[in-house]
């Protein structure tokens, strides 16, 4: 707890520091209102929407880290070396006294001078290079050292002993009927001849004790070891220890032979039962007496014939015993030429000394402390050696000793009976307190904790003394690296790999610490250790200033935790450090800002939501770090609601943010010139500066995540409102400024035009993205298009705006090609008939291509597509303007036309390039097409398409005119065709009492088909709308006439009035192709229609009526009298039936 006080009093003291946030302190009365009221040089003021927005850029960019989870790869940034950590010389071993150093630095030529055992190829065999690299590790003159060396040698030769521990044997021979052995192994030092054996081959040699003795002489039993018997098995397991003393090392001889046991008499006791045997020539033959003594003593009856069976043997001369020791399996040999055998056995041989005439044996100083004393010389004398090799403030070295180094140690080990666990906890204390006066590489320091590890199990053999030493060690290893946890981000910053690294390394050490922990008698920790490196790291978060840089920095080492630290403890040290940091840092956070934002609430200014913005947008980062993760409950942190409190902040935030987006793209239209910002863009600066506000808004919006709907609902209704607002008023600046450009002469495309048309479009985008990503959450409230319906409305509304500005534009653009464009048509209908159609077009697609050349290199794809469809209808009116001008004209005129409308359809539809085809082939196309085959028919076949027209005609609203009931047939024999009209239905009133006076008027088309007869109507229904008439009409004509295409029976229903024009209520065609007894295969006889057909009223559309048009125009007879015929039939309609 007072930890947490501790750390809540550091952020308290420096965020008073800040004075964007904090009131002054007291020793500055009356400063604190005026400077909240007072915005401050950098708030924002009128005409600073540049210095408003680059400050959003930097928000948006500190929150581009914040997005998911960290990545280590994102975090980790640099590979430069780890920072320093704190070294002090006081925390090493203590300092010898010059007497200690006296006596170890001749403890060190001791074990050099008598050193026994032979040299392993990795170790330096001079004896001279010894002596020397010792004299420099001590720094003795050549007289000091010559006199030590003298001083060794009168001292006495050491004791020694072999270790000889028998493991295992393998692949014995078996010598009972059941298949398997009972072995055991029987082994001594045999004493030499006084002479050193020399390796090299020689000859077969039958073994004995002192060969060349006299039969007689003794042989004490002492000599001689003996192993347990193991029954039944080819592979024994003895994993016995036996130590023998060596009288001379140079000479003597370990003998091991392996029997098979044959009786149940302890072989063991009787070699201890046993005093001397005399008279023996042969080692072997000396055991295998013993063996017979000893059952001669045993239970066995003289008679019996006890004889155990030779299995193998072994002769190891005692100075080929590496100095290191070893351990490996041996081959079995035989006892002579006649033997047999097989199988191999493992020893473990050790070459020790037992009494030692040196200074620190006399003074009682074990060979233990002896070892401790001379590593912590070597280390540091090595370590300084390598200095000059290692960068500058490296903590890379890993204790790497050189051959002499390695070379002394491992004698001075091997000679002080130093096991290996000894060797590993002895090098862990010496380096684990010289990294704290010189820091190592904790790799290094975290294998000599794994060779430890490695010989763990034979702890319980620590003495006392030798476990609280490695104890101490422990506790004071542990202490220093606390003190580097408490400060983890300095020395392990989450930014440096290396630094990473080496706190991984460091973690895995203080695992391997709790490891050992219950181990030992005496604890080394007086608490347990995950809770002191818990304690550690909540006391390391003392380096911040000012709340909004508190919060930025907070954020920054949460990621850091997450990312980096976290998964190191979690993993190793079992410790949710991510969990213990975020919730500390979250909780003192909170208290803070909920203490601010109370005391600012009712001083806003612009400075101050401007800075407290900032400030929540970091707070909205932490939670939704924290929700981010799986299994994390954002309601249960500190921080939840404390979005209610920057509420009015945020609003007045946004209000200054719209009048800034209008100010800086006033700027930016100011110093447009209206060119294209570079070769790769179309749109000019001003287009590009408005595309970032717009995107910069939508982002921090999406960083502002409002929590609550209702407010949010609000907040985006509002900003979207705004956005639009500056839209328009960004269009708005465009127009004015394209009005102030300077025309160029003669100039029919504007690039300035163009480069405002792709302003547009490019606003249009961005704006309509930037609208959809101010989406907010509604609930259970329903979403139009996956937006929330005020958004939407919104957004559909700016679309259309812009759209339409858009086509005003365009429209602009193309309205200095109309003088063009006329005179280029106008040469097409004024070309004479001797030219060809191609020459005639010609100018007019040279025109078109060099224009639609220009625009394409101006205009964005979009824009193309909306000059092209505006360029395609002028073209099309301006034909249909020709056509109408220019009247009776030959037929050629219009081949010429629909030449050019085709040759311009391909030119438009650029092989799929350009506009569609059902783009262009619809609208005032159909109706130029339409027109241009009627001027290409004859007078006959233009009245034949009237009636086709007629025919094809199709009710929109089948109800709206009524409905006509008719029976119509055609009579063989008698050559007619009989009408009968029925009645009618659902009729339009026409008169002013809403109901009609309808009268049916019958005819067949077209003349020319049946040009004797006439029309024929029905009697006058007066004050109805629903007729019934049942009158029967007879048309003589012919059944080949009625077959024709185009043939059909015309209704038209006509409203009759007494006082004024007959009203026209509706008109329906049946085609007579199709009736009873007009089909070929009923020809013969006379067939009257069984069913009345009911026939849907209509108006003319707009295509018969150009047809009518058409026929006006025409100046011939016939087209004339067609015209002139259906005048007249109006006329009939006016009259009184």
């Amino acid at each position: 707890m007072s930890s947490l006080l501790e750390i809540k009093s550091s952020v308290l003291r420096q965020v008073q520091a800040c004075p964007s946030f904090r009131r002054k302190t007291e020793e500055e009365p009356g400063s604190a209102s005026t400077d909240l009221q007072e915005p401050a040089t950098g708030a924002w003021k009128p005409g600073d929407g540049v210095e408003f927005f680059a400050q959003i850029r930097l928000i948006l960019k500190k929150g581009e880290g914040r997005r998911g989870l960290p990545c280590p790869e994102v975090l980790l940034r640099s590979s430069s070396p780890a920072p320093a950590e704190p070294v002090d010389p006081n925390r090493g071993l203590r300092a010898l006294t010059q007497e200690e150093v006296e006596m170890l630095y001749e403890e060190a030529l001791y074990t050099i001078l008598y050193r026994a055992g032979t040299m392993g190829p990795n170790q330096v065999d001079d004896q001279e290079a010894l002596l020397g690299y010792l004299q420099q590790v001590f720094g003795t003159s050549p007289e000091e050292h010559a006199e030590a060396i003298e001083r060794v040698k009168k001292a006495k030769a050491p004791t020694y002993a072999l270790k000889v521990s028998v493991m295992r044997a393998k692949n014995l021979l078996a010598k009972d009927p059941n298949g398997f052995s009972d072995p055991y192994c029987m082994l001594g030092i045999l004493p030499g001849s006084g002479n050193p054996q020399e390796p090299g081959p020689h000859k077969e040699q039958r073994f004995s004790f002192r060969k060349g003795a006299k039969r007689g002489s003794p042989l004490p039993a002492k000599c001689i070891q003996v192993t347990e018997v193991k029954s039944s098995t080819l592979n024994p397991v003895w994993k016995e220890h036996f130590l023998f003393e060596i009288e001379d090392v140079s000479t003597d001889l370990l003998h091991l032979d392996i029997w098979d046991h044959d009786d149940e008499v302890s072989l063991m006791e009787a070699c201890r039962k046993l005093n001397e045997v005399i008279g023996l020539k042969g080692m072997s033959r000396y055991f295998k007496q013993i063996v017979k003594s000893a059952r001669a003593n045993g239970t066995a009856r003289p008679t019996e014939d006890h004889t155990d069976d030779f299995l193998g043997c072994l002769n190891i001369p005692v100075w080929e015993v590496p100095v290191a020791g070893e351990d490996r399996w041996f081959k079995l040999e035989p006892r002579s030429s006649a033997s047999r055998v097989q199988g191999d056995c493992q020893l473990a041989l050790k070459l020790i000394t037992t009494q030692r005439d040196t200074g620190m044996s006399q003074r009682g100083r074990s060979g233990f402390l002896s070892y401790l004393l001379l590593l912590s010389r070597l280390l540091q004398f090595e370590h300084r050696a390598q200095e000059p090799f290692l960068q500058p403030n490296s903590s890379s070295w890993r204790g790497e000793l050189s051959g002499p180094a390695a070379t002394v140690l491992c004698l001075h080990g091997a000679q002080s009976n130093l096991s290996e666990l000894q060797l590993a906890v002895l090098h862990w204390q010496v380096s684990s307190r010289h990294h704290q006066t010189c820091t190592l590489d904790y790799g290094y320091l975290l294998g000599l904790l794994e060779d430890i590890e490695a010989h763990w199990e034979e702890a319980a053999s620590l003495p006392q003394e030798q476990e609280e030493s490695l104890a101490d060690s422990f506790s004071a290893f542990s202490e220093f690296v606390l003190r580097l946890l408490r400060q983890l981000r300095d020395y392990f910053p989450a930014t440096n790999s290396t630094a990473v690294h080496r706190l991984e390394l460091l973690l895995k050490c203080l695992d391997k610490l709790q490891l050992f922990q219950p181990s030992f008698e005496i604890c080394p920790f007086e608490t347990e250790l995950n809770m002191d490196i818990a304690a550690a790291l909540k006391s390391g978060l003392k380096r911040l200033a000012g709340l909004v840089e508190l919060v930025d920095t907070v954020y920054e080492d949460l990621q850091s935790c997450y990312g980096i630290y976290a998964s190191l403890f979690h993993s190793i040290i079992k410790i949710d450090f991510f969990t213990l940091t975020f919730r500390q840092l979250e909780r003192l956070v909170a208290e803070e800002v909920w203490v601010l934002t109370e005391e600012l609430s009712p001083k806003m200014t612009l400075e101050v939501a401007s800075q407290l913005f900032e400030l929540y947008l970091t707070l909205a980062d932490i939670q939704r770090f924290w929700s981010s993760i799986p299994g994390r409950d954002s309601h249960t942190l500190a921080l939840t609601g404390i979005h209610a409190p920057f509420l009015p902040a945020v609003k007045l935030w946004l209000q200054v943010l719209r009048d800034q987006a209008k100010w800086r793209l006033q700027g930016a239209v100011d110093v447009d010139t209206l060119e294209p910002l570079d070769a790769s863009s179309k749109h000019s600066s001003s287009a590009a500066t408005a595309s970032l506000c717009f995107s910069h808004i939508q982002e921090l919006w999406a960083c502002l995540a409002w929590p609550d709907p209702a407010q949010a609902q609000g907040l985006g209704t509002q900003l979207s409102q705004d956005l639009c607002e500056a839209a328009l008023f960004y269009t708005e600046l465009l127009r004015k400024k394209v009005h102030t450009q300077p025309r160029a002469t003669g100039e029919t495309v504007s690039e300035p035009l163009c480069v405002v048309l792709n302003n547009v479009e490019l606003l249009r985008r961005v704006v309509g993205q930037a609208l959809r990503g101010l989406a907010w959450s509604e609930g259970d409230a329903g979403l139009e298009g996956g937006l929330p319906r005020p958004l939407l409305s919104c957004t559909q509304a700016l679309d259309e705006d812009l759209q339409r500005e858009a086509r005003t534009v365009t429209a602009h653009l193309t309205s200095k090609m109309v003088g063009d464009i006329r005179k280029y048509v106008q040469h097409i209908s004024l070309s004479p008939d001797s030219i060809q159609n191609d020459e005639a077009v010609a100018p007019l697609m040279k025109y078109l291509d060099e224009k639609l050349t220009v625009l394409n290199s101006l205009l964005v794809k979009e824009n193309l597509s909306r000059v092209l469809e505006a360029l395609w209808e002028l073209l099309l009116q301006t034909i249909l303007q020709a056509l109408g001008t220019n009247v009776d004209v030959s037929a050629d005129f219009y081949s010429r036309f629909h030449f050019t409308l085709e040759a311009l359809v391909t030119f438009f539809h650029a092989e799929g390039k350009g506009l569609p085809l059902e783009n262009l082939k619809d609208g005032s196309y159909k109706k130029l097409e339409e027109e241009l085959r009627l001027h290409k028919c004859s007078t006959r076949e233009c009245i034949e398409q009237y009636y086709l027209d007629k025919l094809k005609q199709r009710s929109l609203e089948q109800n709206r005119f009524g409905r006509l009931s008719i029976r119509c047939h055609y009579e063989v024999a008698e050559q007619r065709l009989a009408v009968e009209v029925l009645h009618a239905a659902d009729l339009l009133p026409l008169d002013a009492n809403g109901l009609s006076d309808p009268f049916v008027i019958v005819e067949l088309g077209p003349p020319h088909f049946f040009p004797l007869v006439r029309s024929q109507r029905t009697q006058v229904k007066s004050r109805t709308l629903h007729p019934v008439y049942d009158e029967l009409f007879y048309f003589s004509v012919p059944a080949e006439a009625c077959r024709r295409r185009g043939a059909c029976v015309l209704f038209t229903v006509m409203d009759h009035d007494w006082l004024s024009t007959n009203d026209f209520a509706g008109e329906v065609a049946l085609s007579l192709g199709n009736i009873g007894g007009i089909l070929r295969s009923q020809v013969g006889g006379s067939t009257k229609a069984e069913q009345p057909i009911t026939l849907h009223l209509r108006r003319p559309r707009a295509q018969v009526k150009s047809t009518l048009r058409m026929l006006e125009g025409r100046t011939n007879r016939e087209a004339q009298e067609f015209v002139k015929r259906l005048r007249e039939l109006e006329k009939c309609m006016e009259m009184d039936p």
